[in-house]
Order: C-alpha cells, then sequence, then structure tokens
C-alpha cells in the first residue's frame, strides 16, 4: 500500500496545481502629461495620477524633498497632491509600486493651458509663408522675424506639450498622446506661434521656466470645447447639445464606409463620430485628458469659426463665458486666469457704417466676455490682415497676452495691461461722452504698421458711428476730451441713441489708442444687441 500512495498524491497534486490562484502585477503607469522633460507648476499642491492594479500602493517621491503615497480605487485609478517646490529644476519624480519609474528633467515653473481654433494652433513654421496674393508686403519684416526666430532661438526652459487631436462625441476621455519639447532649433517650427511668444515674453520677465500645453484644432467652433454638463445650466443650450447629439447619433447610425467606393474621394471616409465641431467633442477629446493638470491659467484664440451667422452670433458670449465656467470647475483650481484674443480684423474695408455684422458681433461679444472675473483681452483690430484669417504678427498678440498676466498675476508694474475699453456713456445736449477704463497715461490717436512699435499721430479720430431713434448710422465726428473720455456727435443727430466704435470686420486704419500705443476694442453703446430678424 505504501508503495502506491506516493505516486497517487503526487499526481493529483499536478493535477491541481495550475488552479491556483495567479496574482497579475500591472505596472504603474503615470497620466501621459508626466514624462521626461515635463513642467510642472511651482509653489502649489499639484495633482499627479495614474493607474495601478486595484488596491496597489503608490508611492510618489520628488528630489526636491516631496513624498507622498495612495492606494490604487476598485478600477485601478490612483491620484495624489504633490508640493511643488519654487521655480528651478532640473529635478526628478519617482513612482513605486509593482514596479518603478523615474521622469527625469522636470522643471517647476510656470505652466498656461493655450487653447482655441487655428490662430491658436498655427505651428510657428506655418507662419513663415509668403502669399503673392493674400499677404501684404508690409508682413514681410514679420515674416523674416520669425524665420530668424525659428533657426536660432533656444531656450531649455521654454517647453511645449501638444495634445494630440482627438474627439469623443459623448464621453470624456482620460488618455491622451502628446510630449514635452525644448524649445531649441530642431523644435521651434512646430511652437504655437501666439502660445510660443507669450510664453518668451513671460520668461523674458519673470526669469523662470514656462510651459505651454497647446490643445487646439483649427475651424473649430466654440461648442465643441464645452463639456456637456454646461450645456444643462440654460434651456436653448440644452436644447441645442439634445438636437445636435439626435442628429448625431442618426449620422453614426447610418454609417457605412463600405459605401465610399475607392477613388471616388481624396481623403478616407471619416465617420460622423470624428466630427470636430459637434457639441462637447472636443473638451471631451482634447481638454479633459489634461485634467487636474496643475496651471496657473489659460490664453484662448477663437471664434473666427463663429462669425458665419448672424442669427446665432449675438449669443457667442452666452456659450463662451459657459465654456471658461465650466473649464474652472472641472479642473478644480479656482477662478484661473483666463485671457483671451479679440478676432483680429479681416476682409475688404468697409466704408459705409454697419448696421448687423456677424464678424463684429462676435468681436464685441468677446469684449462682454470680460464681465467674468479673472479675465482679460488681447485686441487686435490694428494687426489684422485684410486677406489672411492668420495674421503674420503673433509677436504682438503673445506680447498683449503676456501684458494682462504680467500685471494681474505676477504683480509687475505695468501702466496698462489692455487698450481702451469701453466703460460708460453720457448723452447731453446732442452729444454723447463716452468714457473708458484702461486708458493708461491717457487717449491719444495713433498708427501701426506690421511690428513696428505704435507711434502718436494729430490726426483726427475715424471710425466711430453714431444713429438716433430711427437706426441710421452715420460717421460721427468724435474728439477726445479728457484722459479717458471722448466726445462724439453728428450736426445732423439731434437726439442721438447709440454709438458704434469699430464696428466692421475690418474698420480700416480706426486710430484710438491709449499712450501705452495699445488699441481700443470695439464697442456699441447698446446693452444688448438685437436679434437678427
Amino acid at each position: 500500500m505504501k508503495s502506491t500512495m506516493k505516486p497517487t498524491l503526487l499526481i493529483l497534486a499536478a493535477a491541481v496545481a495550475p488552479l491556483a490562484p495567479i496574482t497579475s502585477m500591472a505596472d504603474i503607469t503615470p497620466a501621459a502629461m508626466f514624462t521626461d522633460n515635463m513642467v510642472i507648476q511651482r509653489d502649489t499642491q499639484a495633482p499627479v495620477w495614474g493607474t495601478a492594479d486595484a488596491g496597489e500602493k503608490v508611492n510618489v517621491t520628488a528630489s526636491w524633498g516631496a513624498t507622498t503615497s495612495t492606494t490604487a480605487d476598485d478600477t485601478g485609478k490612483w491620484q495624489v497632491n504633490l508640493k511643488t517646490p519654487a521655480a528651478g529644476g532640473p529635478h526628478t519624480i519617482t513612482l513605486k509600486g509593482n514596479n518603478s519609474i523615474k521622469i527625469n528633467n522636470v522643471l517647476s515653473g510656470e505652466v498656461w493651458f493655450c487653447s482655441g481654433q487655428s490662430n491658436m494652433d498655427f505651428y510657428l513654421k506655418q507662419l513663415t509663408k509668403f502669399n503673392p496674393k493674400s499677404t501684404e508686403a508690409v508682413e514681410q519684416p514679420t515674416i523674416d522675424y520669425i524665420n530668424k526666430e525659428i533657426a536660432t532661438a533656444e531656450d531649455d526652459q521654454l517647453r511645449q506639450f501638444e495634445v494630440t487631436k482627438n474627439t469623443s462625441p459623448f464621453e470624456p476621455l482620460d488618455t491622451l498622446n502628446g510630449s514635452w519639447v525644448s524649445s531649441s532649433p530642431k523644435t521651434n517650427d512646430g511652437f504655437s506661434a501666439t502660445a510660443y511668444f507669450f510664453a518668451r515674453e513671460l520668461r523674458k520677465e519673470l526669469k523662470v521656466p514656462v510651459g505651454i500645453i497647446k490643445c487646439a484644432w483649427g475651424g473649430t467652433r466654440v461648442e465643441a470645447w464645452i463639456p456637456a454638463d454646461a450645456y444643462g445650466q440654460d434651456k436653448d443650450m440644452s436644447a441645442f447639445l439634445k438636437q445636435e447629439r439626435k442628429v448625431l447619433k442618426k449620422a453614426i447610425a447610418k454609417w457605412d464606409p463600405k459605401k465610399f467606393k475607392e477613388g471616388k474621394r481624396r481623403r478616407a471616409p471619416k465617420s460622423p463620430e470624428s466630427n470636430q465641431q459637434a457639441p462637447a467633442t472636443l473638451f471631451n477629446g482634447m481638454a479633459h485628458p489634461v485634467l487636474p493638470y496643475a496651471i496657473k491659467g489659460a490664453i484662448w484664440y477663437q471664434g473666427e469659426s463663429n462669425t458665419k451667422d448672424i442669427k446665432v452670433a449675438p449669443r457667442y458670449a452666452q456659450y463662451f463665458q459657459a465654456m471658461i465656467t465650466s473649464w474652472r470647475k472641472h479642473w478644480g483650481q479656482g477662478d484661473f486666469p483666463f485671457y483671451f484674443v479679440q478676432l483680429a480684423t479681416f476682409r475688404t474695408e468697409v466704408t459705409e457704417p454697419l448696421d448687423q455684422d456677424p464678424w463684429a458681433t462676435v468681436i464685441d461679444q468677446q469684449r462682454r466676455t470680460l464681465s467674468l472675473k479673472n479675465t482679460g483681452m488681447a485686441v487686435l483690430n490694428d494687426i489684422g490682415e485684410a486677406k489672411d484669417i492668420h495674421p503674420h504678427n503673433k509677436i504682438d498678440v503673445g506680447i498683449r497676452l503676456a501684458l494682462w498676466a504680467l500685471k494681474n498675476d505676477y504683480g509687475k508694474n505695468i501702466a496698462a495691461c489692455s487698450g481702451p475699453l469701453y466703460q460708460s456713456h453720457e448723452i447731453k445736449d446732442g452729444k454723447v461722452v463716452i468714457s473708458f477704463e484702461h486708458s493708461g497715461s491717457g487717449l491719444m490717436t495713433g498708427s501701426k504698421t506690421g511690428m513696428a512699435p505704435t507711434v502718436a499721430t494729430k490726426d483726427p479720430l475715424k471710425g466711430f458711428q453714431i444713429c438716433g431713434v430711427d437706426r441710421k448710422w452715420q460717421w460721427a465726428e468724435a474728439t477726445i476730451t479728457g484722459p479717458n473720455t471722448v466726445t462724439v456727435s453728428h450736426k445732423d443727430i439731434t437726439e442721438p441713441t447709440i454709438v458704434r466704435y469699430a464696428w466692421a470686420p475690418n474698420p480700416g486704419k480706426v486710430n484710438l489708442y491709449n499712450k501705452e500705443g495699445l488699441p481700443t476694442s470695439i464697442f456699441t453703446t447698446e446693452v444688448e444687441i438685437p436679434a437678427h430678424k
């Protein structure tokens, strides 16, 4: 009996061994933003997150002495807040669990989220081409300047992370593709031009590392960048989202790529699900995966795609403000600074006063968005190009955005971070007295050519229009009557009601500036712009 029992037991043991549970050891994986060469927001509690095994212990240690730990939840997700140091580096961040990951060459500095459509998306390289059919000769010095900047600029402490374009119309995504790169002749051509010159100005004034996160897609409407939950705050917005998604789902259901025969299309057929204009799709696919990466603030350049319909243009401020407010909510970092670009002049110069115009309306709606806390606007009505929707002069764009940040967020002594902005008006004795804020050292008439500085002139004011109760617009006589006031009138209008300034896609050489050389924004004294019938 003894001789036969042992082999039997051995066989049984061998048979059941493979059935024993095997514990999988998943690697700790940080979110895509956390890679070599990253810039982390200085002097804060910066979220660090990623995935691991469910229940896995995750330790995060930084070379500057900060350490923290957590346990991955049931889905394998984990997040900690890491105390960050003053500006400097390079540092390392080490993640340890079942495996160990070391993130090298980390800089601590100022991080800005840079978003919008093509004028934020445009690379430096894309602004170096001179098109005889659309580019004015005055832009050649700017083109030469940008070419030189690409070829010579090298700054390891100015870095960009570019979010790869992606759509997700229905569900917010957690993953993204992208990488951090430093400014150098090998990489400069791929930097967002607007974001680069903004960051360069911060670098010059602050002397600290600056990281820019480029998250932009050309030709996109603001609706695509608004989270779905933000649409629920307004009845009309909610109805718009519902209808758009109904149409999209129907198109997706009917979609059959086999119906597109080879050779019938120049491009491969695209599913309706990849439509970058769908409401919320770019927030879900591109912005949400960045959250909640610690940032100082955001800059924005968009609006061109919302100027095509006079019926919807008056609603731009409503949608834009909803986007800003919801971004701040989703980021969970308070009312962070949000600075945006007012659209530049474009198309043929007007010769007669306009009443309804979608481009002018959106520009004014951008101005009205300044009612939101901690916002600022760069005015571009003196650097646009009539035949190019993408102005070459992104140098002044970046500088004007940076002025807001330097004054409001970094305490720099700056006389004016904006050109004059309409504040109030008073109608008296057939004249309208306009008061401005951000007048700086006082109002003046001025002229700007290309990227050259603004020069003071003695020319009469241009671009003001006025009407009475009949709403028949006339070019007005306007005179600077104080350090922050302009008086407007017309000899044939004894009872004026409304004054407008620069009300056109291209109002020509409008010339009201402050003495710091910054232009006055388009405005109307109307409380609300009438809806187009």
